[in-house]
Protein backbone atom coordinates (compact mmCIF):
# COMPACT_ATOMS: atom_id res chain seq x y z
CA UNK A 1 0.00 0.00 0.00
CA UNK A 2 3.06 2.31 -0.19
CA UNK A 3 2.21 5.90 -1.58
CA UNK A 4 -1.31 4.96 -2.62
CA UNK A 5 -3.67 6.83 -1.33
CA UNK A 6 -7.07 5.90 0.26
CA UNK A 7 -9.92 7.30 0.95
CA UNK A 8 -11.97 5.88 4.20
CA UNK A 9 -15.43 6.89 4.73
CA UNK A 10 -17.29 6.68 8.39
CA UNK A 11 -20.88 6.07 8.58
CA UNK A 12 -23.21 6.21 11.50
CA UNK A 13 -22.50 2.58 12.66
CA UNK A 14 -21.48 1.21 15.70
CA UNK A 15 -19.22 -0.42 14.06
CA UNK A 16 -16.91 2.76 13.58
CA UNK A 17 -14.74 1.81 16.58
CA UNK A 18 -13.20 -0.63 14.49
CA UNK A 19 -12.37 1.96 11.65
CA UNK A 20 -9.83 3.75 13.73
CA UNK A 21 -7.78 0.09 13.92
CA UNK A 22 -8.18 0.53 9.91
CA UNK A 23 -6.86 3.75 9.72
CA UNK A 24 -3.75 2.56 11.67
CA UNK A 25 -3.24 -0.29 9.71
CA UNK A 26 -3.41 1.63 6.42
CA UNK A 27 -0.79 4.22 8.07
CA UNK A 28 1.51 0.77 9.35
CA UNK A 29 1.30 -0.35 5.44
CA UNK A 30 2.78 3.53 4.09
CA UNK A 31 -0.73 4.27 2.39
CA UNK A 32 -1.98 7.54 2.74
CA UNK A 33 -5.09 7.91 4.30
CA UNK A 34 -7.31 10.86 4.61
CA UNK A 35 -10.82 10.04 6.52
CA UNK A 36 -14.69 11.56 5.66
CA UNK A 37 -17.10 10.99 7.97
CA UNK A 38 -20.72 11.73 7.86
CA UNK A 39 -22.33 14.32 9.92
CA UNK A 40 -23.99 11.58 12.30
CA UNK A 41 -20.53 9.55 12.68
CA UNK A 42 -19.13 12.19 14.61
CA UNK A 43 -21.70 10.72 17.57
CA UNK A 44 -20.04 7.54 17.62
CA UNK A 45 -16.13 8.63 16.98
CA UNK A 46 -15.00 11.75 17.18
CA UNK A 47 -13.26 13.19 14.38
CA UNK A 48 -10.01 13.62 16.29
CA UNK A 49 -9.53 10.34 16.67
CA UNK A 50 -8.87 9.78 13.01
CA UNK A 51 -7.26 12.89 12.63
CA UNK A 52 -4.43 11.93 15.19
CA UNK A 53 -3.90 8.51 13.57
CA UNK A 54 -4.22 9.58 9.81
CA UNK A 55 -2.25 12.72 10.37
CA UNK A 56 -4.67 14.79 8.33
CA UNK A 57 -7.79 16.95 8.45
CA UNK A 58 -11.45 15.10 8.49
CA UNK A 59 -14.24 16.49 6.78
CA UNK A 60 -17.41 15.86 7.79
CA UNK A 61 -18.90 19.19 7.29
CA UNK A 62 -19.93 19.92 3.47
CA UNK A 63 -20.05 23.50 4.12
CA UNK A 64 -16.60 23.44 6.22
CA UNK A 65 -14.20 22.39 3.82
CA UNK A 66 -11.15 24.91 4.14
CA UNK A 67 -9.94 27.11 1.15
CA UNK A 68 -10.98 27.19 -2.54
CA UNK A 69 -10.03 23.19 -3.56
CA UNK A 70 -13.88 21.55 -4.10
CA UNK A 71 -12.59 19.10 -1.57
CA UNK A 72 -15.63 16.83 -2.33
CA UNK A 73 -14.47 16.80 -6.06
CA UNK A 74 -10.92 16.46 -5.61
CA UNK A 75 -10.13 13.74 -3.15
CA UNK A 76 -12.43 10.94 -5.25
CA UNK A 77 -10.93 12.14 -8.19
CA UNK A 78 -7.08 12.06 -7.16
CA UNK A 79 -7.54 8.53 -4.99
CA UNK A 80 -6.68 5.05 -5.47
CA UNK A 81 -9.44 3.14 -3.64
CA UNK A 82 -12.62 4.50 -1.09
CA UNK A 83 -13.22 2.46 1.61
CA UNK A 84 -16.47 2.84 3.48
CA UNK A 85 -16.52 1.01 6.40
CA UNK A 86 -18.65 0.53 8.14
CA UNK A 87 -21.34 1.11 5.76
CA UNK A 88 -25.25 1.81 6.97
CA UNK A 89 -27.80 0.47 5.25
CA UNK A 90 -28.93 4.44 5.18
CA UNK A 91 -25.79 5.33 3.08
CA UNK A 92 -25.68 1.96 0.69
CA UNK A 93 -29.00 3.33 -0.47
CA UNK A 94 -28.17 7.03 -0.82
CA UNK A 95 -25.37 5.64 -2.92
CA UNK A 96 -27.33 2.69 -5.05
CA UNK A 97 -29.75 5.93 -5.98
CA UNK A 98 -27.60 8.71 -6.09
CA UNK A 99 -28.75 10.98 -3.44
CA UNK A 100 -25.64 13.31 -2.47
CA UNK A 101 -26.82 15.45 0.60
CA UNK A 102 -23.04 15.36 2.44
CA UNK A 103 -19.50 15.31 1.96
CA UNK A 104 -18.95 11.76 1.89
CA UNK A 105 -22.19 11.39 -0.82
CA UNK A 106 -21.26 14.11 -3.03
CA UNK A 107 -17.58 12.95 -2.69
CA UNK A 108 -18.33 9.56 -3.56
CA UNK A 109 -20.49 10.22 -6.26
CA UNK A 110 -18.10 12.71 -7.64
CA UNK A 111 -15.34 9.63 -7.92
CA UNK A 112 -13.46 8.38 -10.58
CA UNK A 113 -11.77 5.70 -7.89
CA UNK A 114 -12.36 2.16 -7.12
CA UNK A 115 -14.65 1.59 -4.28
CA UNK A 116 -14.88 -1.20 -1.14
CA UNK A 117 -18.01 -1.23 0.41
CA UNK A 118 -18.04 -2.88 3.99
CA UNK A 119 -21.68 -3.46 5.05
CA UNK A 120 -22.60 -3.20 8.79
CA UNK A 121 -26.07 -3.61 10.36
CA UNK A 122 -28.69 -5.47 12.21
CA UNK A 123 -29.45 -8.83 10.43
CA UNK A 124 -32.67 -8.28 9.60
CA UNK A 125 -32.06 -5.18 7.93
CA UNK A 126 -29.10 -6.92 5.63
CA UNK A 127 -31.33 -9.26 4.34
CA UNK A 128 -34.15 -7.12 3.77
CA UNK A 129 -34.66 -7.21 0.25
CA UNK A 130 -34.16 -3.21 -0.42
CA UNK A 131 -30.56 -3.64 1.54
CA UNK A 132 -30.22 -6.50 -1.29
CA UNK A 133 -31.05 -4.78 -4.31
CA UNK A 134 -29.30 -1.78 -3.52
CA UNK A 135 -26.25 -4.12 -2.66
CA UNK A 136 -27.16 -5.78 -6.36
CA UNK A 137 -26.96 -2.66 -8.03
CA UNK A 138 -24.14 -1.19 -6.52
CA UNK A 139 -22.24 -4.55 -7.80
CA UNK A 140 -23.31 -4.26 -11.44
CA UNK A 141 -21.52 -0.57 -11.10
CA UNK A 142 -18.20 -2.11 -10.11
CA UNK A 143 -18.27 -1.83 -6.49
CA UNK A 144 -16.52 -4.30 -4.70
CA UNK A 145 -18.86 -5.22 -1.41
CA UNK A 146 -17.25 -6.93 1.49
CA UNK A 147 -19.54 -9.56 2.76
CA UNK A 148 -20.13 -8.93 6.49
CA UNK A 149 -19.37 -11.35 9.03
CA UNK A 150 -21.61 -13.38 11.21
CA UNK A 151 -21.74 -13.58 14.82
CA UNK A 152 -23.04 -11.64 18.11
CA UNK A 153 -24.35 -8.02 17.22
CA UNK A 154 -24.63 -4.87 19.25
CA UNK A 155 -28.26 -5.01 19.07
CA UNK A 156 -28.21 -8.52 21.02
CA UNK A 157 -28.70 -10.44 17.93
CA UNK A 158 -27.02 -12.82 16.11
CA UNK A 159 -26.81 -13.39 12.69
CA UNK A 160 -24.71 -11.74 9.57
CA UNK A 161 -24.00 -7.96 9.82
CA UNK A 162 -20.89 -7.83 11.99
CA UNK A 163 -18.33 -5.61 9.71
CA UNK A 164 -15.18 -7.77 8.93
CA UNK A 165 -12.51 -7.39 11.04
CA UNK A 166 -9.66 -4.36 9.55
CA UNK A 167 -7.08 -6.87 8.98
CA UNK A 168 -9.70 -8.45 6.16
CA UNK A 169 -10.61 -5.17 5.29
CA UNK A 170 -6.76 -4.68 4.50
CA UNK A 171 -6.26 -7.49 2.26
CA UNK A 172 -9.69 -7.04 0.34
CA UNK A 173 -7.85 -3.06 0.01
CA UNK A 174 -4.56 -4.81 -1.04
CA UNK A 175 -6.56 -7.02 -3.80
CA UNK A 176 -8.08 -4.02 -5.21
CA UNK A 177 -4.50 -1.49 -5.79
CA UNK A 178 -2.44 -4.20 -7.00
CA UNK A 179 -1.76 -5.33 -10.53
CA UNK A 180 -3.70 -8.69 -11.49
CA UNK A 181 -0.69 -9.78 -13.27
CA UNK A 182 -1.20 -13.39 -12.18
CA UNK A 183 -4.81 -13.51 -13.35
CA UNK A 184 -5.68 -16.90 -14.65
CA UNK A 185 -2.49 -18.35 -12.96
CA UNK A 186 -3.46 -21.39 -10.88
CA UNK A 187 -0.71 -21.51 -7.99
CA UNK A 188 -0.42 -24.31 -5.23
CA UNK A 189 1.72 -23.10 -2.07
CA UNK A 190 2.82 -25.59 0.56
CA UNK A 191 3.73 -24.11 4.02
CA UNK A 192 4.84 -24.61 7.78
CA UNK A 193 5.98 -28.06 9.07
CA UNK A 194 4.41 -31.56 9.08
CA UNK A 195 4.07 -33.61 12.47
CA UNK A 196 4.82 -37.25 12.86
CA UNK A 197 3.70 -39.34 15.88
CA UNK A 198 5.47 -40.82 17.80
CA UNK A 199 2.58 -41.82 20.18
CA UNK A 200 -0.84 -40.34 20.90
CA UNK A 201 0.51 -37.55 22.90
CA UNK A 202 4.15 -36.79 21.24
CA UNK A 203 5.27 -36.34 17.69
CA UNK A 204 8.39 -35.51 15.67
CA UNK A 205 8.82 -31.34 13.53
CA UNK A 206 10.96 -28.40 13.16
CA UNK A 207 10.35 -25.11 13.85
CA UNK A 208 8.69 -23.60 10.80
CA UNK A 209 6.20 -21.04 11.31
CA UNK A 210 4.58 -21.40 7.87
CA UNK A 211 5.04 -17.28 7.31
CA UNK A 212 7.19 -17.34 4.49
CA UNK A 213 4.70 -19.91 2.52
CA UNK A 214 1.51 -18.02 3.68
CA UNK A 215 3.04 -14.47 2.38
CA UNK A 216 3.52 -16.20 -0.60
CA UNK A 217 -0.19 -17.39 -0.90
CA UNK A 218 -1.20 -14.19 0.17
CA UNK A 219 0.55 -12.51 -2.56
CA UNK A 220 -0.19 -14.89 -4.97
CA UNK A 221 -3.90 -14.17 -3.86
CA UNK A 222 -3.58 -10.00 -4.45
CA UNK A 223 -1.82 -10.72 -7.63
CA UNK A 224 -5.04 -12.33 -9.32
CA UNK A 225 -3.84 -15.97 -8.92
CA UNK A 226 -6.01 -18.51 -8.29
CA UNK A 227 -4.35 -19.85 -5.46
CA UNK A 228 -4.25 -23.66 -3.26
CA UNK A 229 -2.76 -23.26 0.11
CA UNK A 230 -1.35 -26.96 1.56
CA UNK A 231 -0.13 -26.31 5.23
CA UNK A 232 0.93 -28.12 8.27
CA UNK A 233 -0.24 -26.95 11.84
CA UNK A 234 0.53 -23.21 12.48
CA UNK A 235 -1.00 -20.73 14.03
CA UNK A 236 -1.88 -18.29 11.58
CA UNK A 237 -5.12 -17.71 9.86
CA UNK A 238 -5.58 -18.78 6.52
CA UNK A 239 -5.27 -15.87 3.93
CA UNK A 240 -9.02 -14.98 2.20
CA UNK A 241 -9.65 -15.91 -0.77
CA UNK A 242 -7.53 -18.97 -1.05
CA UNK A 243 -8.74 -23.16 -1.17
CA UNK A 244 -7.03 -24.37 1.97
CA UNK A 245 -6.27 -27.63 2.62
CA UNK A 246 -4.68 -28.33 6.17
CA UNK A 247 -2.70 -31.58 7.00
CA UNK A 248 -0.66 -33.11 9.54
CA UNK A 249 2.29 -35.82 8.07
CA UNK A 250 4.34 -35.65 5.23
CA UNK A 251 2.19 -38.69 4.20
CA UNK A 252 -0.74 -36.52 4.15
CA UNK A 253 0.61 -33.27 2.30
CA UNK A 254 2.18 -35.94 -0.25
CA UNK A 255 -1.38 -36.73 -1.41
CA UNK A 256 -2.86 -33.51 -1.13
CA UNK A 257 0.12 -32.23 -2.99
CA UNK A 258 -0.19 -34.86 -5.87
CA UNK A 259 -4.15 -34.83 -5.82
CA UNK A 260 -3.65 -30.76 -6.72
CA UNK A 261 -0.35 -30.43 -8.70
CA UNK A 262 -1.82 -31.47 -12.50
CA UNK A 263 -4.72 -28.52 -12.30
CA UNK A 264 -1.35 -26.08 -11.22
CA UNK A 265 0.77 -23.75 -13.09
CA UNK A 266 3.15 -22.82 -10.58
CA UNK A 267 3.97 -25.03 -7.71
CA UNK A 268 6.01 -23.00 -4.79
CA UNK A 269 7.40 -25.91 -1.88
CA UNK A 270 7.69 -23.84 0.81
CA UNK A 271 6.71 -26.00 3.73
CA UNK A 272 9.44 -27.64 5.69
CA UNK A 273 8.63 -31.35 5.24
CA UNK A 274 9.96 -33.59 8.24
CA UNK A 275 12.31 -35.67 6.89
CA UNK A 276 12.37 -38.82 9.12
CA UNK A 277 9.35 -40.16 11.16
CA UNK A 278 9.37 -43.00 13.52
CA UNK A 279 9.07 -46.61 11.96
CA UNK A 280 6.10 -47.57 14.39
CA UNK A 281 3.35 -45.54 16.14
CA UNK A 282 2.75 -46.48 19.47
CA UNK A 283 -0.97 -46.85 19.95
CA UNK A 284 -0.73 -45.40 23.57
CA UNK A 285 1.36 -43.24 25.75
CA UNK A 286 4.86 -44.14 26.33
CA UNK A 287 5.48 -44.12 29.72
CA UNK A 288 9.11 -43.23 30.97
CA UNK A 289 10.03 -46.22 32.55
CA UNK A 290 13.43 -46.49 31.47
CA UNK A 291 16.43 -44.15 31.80
CA UNK A 292 16.62 -44.18 28.13
CA UNK A 293 14.38 -45.03 24.83
CA UNK A 294 15.49 -45.69 21.31
CA UNK A 295 13.74 -44.79 18.28
CA UNK A 296 13.93 -46.17 15.13
CA UNK A 297 13.08 -43.60 12.00
CA UNK A 298 12.57 -43.95 8.55
CA UNK A 299 12.50 -41.22 5.58
CA UNK A 300 9.57 -40.00 4.38
CA UNK A 301 8.46 -39.50 0.77
CA UNK A 302 10.59 -36.86 -0.99
CA UNK A 303 7.34 -34.50 -2.32
CA UNK A 304 9.62 -32.42 -4.23
CA UNK A 305 11.18 -34.77 -6.21
CA UNK A 306 8.29 -36.77 -7.15
CA UNK A 307 7.18 -33.10 -8.09
CA UNK A 308 10.54 -32.59 -10.35
CA UNK A 309 10.04 -36.00 -11.79
CA UNK A 310 6.21 -35.49 -12.80
CA UNK A 311 7.41 -32.28 -14.65
CA UNK A 312 7.57 -33.98 -17.81
CA UNK A 313 3.88 -34.67 -17.63
CA UNK A 314 2.07 -31.50 -16.20
CA UNK A 315 4.74 -28.75 -17.85
CA UNK A 316 4.19 -26.67 -14.17
CA UNK A 317 7.18 -23.99 -13.13
CA UNK A 318 8.51 -25.56 -9.85
CA UNK A 319 10.18 -23.87 -6.78
CA UNK A 320 11.86 -24.76 -4.32
CA UNK A 321 13.31 -23.74 -0.49
CA UNK A 322 16.50 -24.40 0.91
CA UNK A 323 16.21 -23.58 4.85
CA UNK A 324 20.13 -23.98 6.02
CA UNK A 325 22.56 -23.84 8.54
CA UNK A 326 25.91 -24.39 6.87
CA UNK A 327 27.11 -24.38 2.86
CA UNK A 328 24.31 -22.69 2.01
CA UNK A 329 24.93 -21.81 -1.68
CA UNK A 330 26.19 -25.59 -2.59
CA UNK A 331 23.14 -27.38 -1.01
CA UNK A 332 21.15 -25.03 -2.49
CA UNK A 333 22.70 -25.88 -5.89
CA UNK A 334 22.65 -29.68 -5.31
CA UNK A 335 18.81 -29.10 -4.46
CA UNK A 336 18.39 -27.44 -7.49
CA UNK A 337 20.22 -30.01 -9.78
CA UNK A 338 18.53 -32.86 -8.04
CA UNK A 339 15.30 -32.54 -7.50
CA UNK A 340 14.96 -30.98 -11.07
CA UNK A 341 13.79 -27.46 -10.38
CA UNK A 342 13.16 -24.59 -12.09
CA UNK A 343 14.51 -21.66 -9.55
CA UNK A 344 15.34 -22.38 -5.34
CA UNK A 345 15.31 -19.95 -2.83
CA UNK A 346 18.10 -20.56 -0.24
CA UNK A 347 18.34 -19.32 3.64
CA UNK A 348 20.34 -19.60 6.19
CA UNK A 349 18.02 -20.36 9.61
CA UNK A 350 20.81 -20.10 11.79
CA UNK A 351 20.41 -16.19 11.32
CA UNK A 352 18.19 -14.77 13.90
CA UNK A 353 16.40 -11.96 11.25
CA UNK A 354 15.82 -14.79 9.05
CA UNK A 355 15.09 -17.97 10.71
CA UNK A 356 12.00 -19.61 10.59
CA UNK A 357 9.81 -17.48 13.51
CA UNK A 358 10.93 -14.63 11.77
CA UNK A 359 9.27 -11.80 10.05
CA UNK A 360 12.05 -10.91 7.59
CA UNK A 361 14.20 -12.72 5.99
CA UNK A 362 17.54 -12.76 4.07
CA UNK A 363 17.58 -15.05 1.04
CA UNK A 364 19.59 -16.25 -2.10
CA UNK A 365 17.48 -17.19 -5.28
CA UNK A 366 19.63 -19.75 -7.71
CA UNK A 367 18.56 -19.94 -11.16
CA UNK A 368 19.09 -23.32 -13.29
CA UNK A 369 21.59 -21.14 -15.64
CA UNK A 370 23.84 -20.60 -12.67
CA UNK A 371 22.86 -17.36 -11.49
CA UNK A 372 22.70 -16.73 -7.99
CA UNK A 373 20.51 -13.22 -7.14
CA UNK A 374 22.01 -11.82 -3.26
CA UNK A 375 18.23 -10.31 -1.61
CA UNK A 376 18.56 -8.06 1.57
CA UNK A 377 17.15 -8.27 4.33
CA UNK A 378 13.19 -7.29 3.83
CA UNK A 379 9.61 -8.90 5.30
CA UNK A 380 8.63 -11.53 4.12
CA UNK A 381 5.98 -9.89 2.49
CA UNK A 382 8.53 -8.15 -0.14
CA UNK A 383 10.35 -11.68 -0.15
CA UNK A 384 7.24 -13.29 -1.47
CA UNK A 385 6.47 -10.71 -4.01
CA UNK A 386 9.72 -10.45 -5.08
CA UNK A 387 9.95 -14.36 -5.77
CA UNK A 388 6.46 -14.31 -7.67
CA UNK A 389 8.24 -11.21 -9.28
CA UNK A 390 10.73 -13.65 -10.89
CA UNK A 391 8.61 -16.92 -11.52
CA UNK A 392 6.47 -14.22 -13.81
CA UNK A 393 9.80 -13.06 -15.87
CA UNK A 394 10.79 -16.67 -16.07
CA UNK A 395 7.09 -18.43 -17.16
CA UNK A 396 6.84 -15.62 -19.96
CA UNK A 397 10.17 -16.30 -21.81
CA UNK A 398 9.05 -20.07 -21.76
CA UNK A 399 7.65 -21.60 -25.09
Amino acid sequence: MRGKKIIVGVTAGIASYKTAELVRLLMKDEAQVQVAMTPNAIRFVAPATFEALSGSRVIWDMFGQEGPDMEHITWGQSADLIIIAPATANFIAKMAHGIADDFLSTMVLASSAGILLCPSMNSRMFMNDAVRDNLRILRNRGVTVLEPGEGELACRTAGPGRLPEPYEILEQAKILVTPQDFSGVKILVTAGATVEPIDPVRYLSNRSSGKMGYALARAARRRGASVILVSGPTALLPPAGVTFRAVKTAEDMKRAVLDHCPECHVIIKAAAVADYRPRKTAPRKIKKNADSFSLELERTPDILAQLGALKKTYSYFLVGFAAETESLLSNAKAKLTAKNLDLIVANDVSRSDAGFEADTNRVKILYRDGTVEDVPLMSKDRVADLVLDRIKSLTEKRP
